[in-house]
């Protein structure tokens, strides 16, 4: 398997602030969805700590909160997202990757809905970025790191196969998360920025 945080330095430097929409899981949330996998180990993978534990919409990559102007951006987006109703994500279907392991979602099209809402929103800015859309929703569990080179996946793959019970576990999409987050090359952190709530949310 392959190193992470080497994949993304050459993009996402260690160190470096970018702002990130997300949608994040309670404290009660990420337990629950964590609480399955607690044996899943080896070396080269770092667990995601439940406090940290994200479902991102848009890395906005290269943006810094001192390069665009948050008080309009965030009018912006709760413009938008006033329309949107919250929607339960369901996560249960864990897989193993190159550089990690993950949990995916569903349904798809609202969450698109809400990865369409702050990548317009960002894009209105002006600001020069590139932006970095998740695709579908999906929570990691854990990144490989330092060692990944001597992970094996189908190992991986038949820990996950032996985990015997129920693993669905659902985090209510009800605000979206701005924040700016960084690495150091073995974790993923970030300072919370504002929450915007979505329709029907208090």
């Amino acid at each position: 398997m392959e190193n992470f945080f080497e994949r993304v330095t050459p993009f996402w430097p260690a160190g470096r602030r970018d702002l990130h929409w997300h949608i994040l899981p309670t404290p009660a949330e990420a337990e629950a969805l964590a609480a399955p996998y607690q044996e899943i180990t080896a070396p080269g993978l770092r667990r995601v700590p439940v406090e940290w534990m994200h479902c991102t919409l848009l890395h906005a990559i290269g943006l810094s909160r001192s390069t665009v102007d948050i008080a309009a951006l965030l009018d912006d987006v709760r413009s938008a997202a006033q329309h949107v109703e919250p929607v339960v994500l369901t996560f249960d279907r864990p897989a193993v990757s190159a550089v990690g392991v993950e949990i995916s979602g569903w349904p798809g099209a609202p969450f698109t809905t809400l990865v369409d809402i702050v990548t317009a929103a960002m894009d209105r800015t002006g600001a020069v970025y590139k932006p970095g859309p998740s695709r579908y929703p999906h929570i990691s569990l854990g990144y490989t790191s330092t060692g990944a080179e001597a992970l094996n996946a189908v190992t991986l793959k038949t820990a996950l196969a032996s985990i015997d019970q129920p693993l669905s576990g659902n985090v209510l999409a009800n605000r979206l998360h701005l924040v700016e987050q960084w690495h150091d090359g073995g974790r993923i952190v970030w300072t919370p920025i504002a929450e915007v709530p979505l329709g029907g949310a208090s």
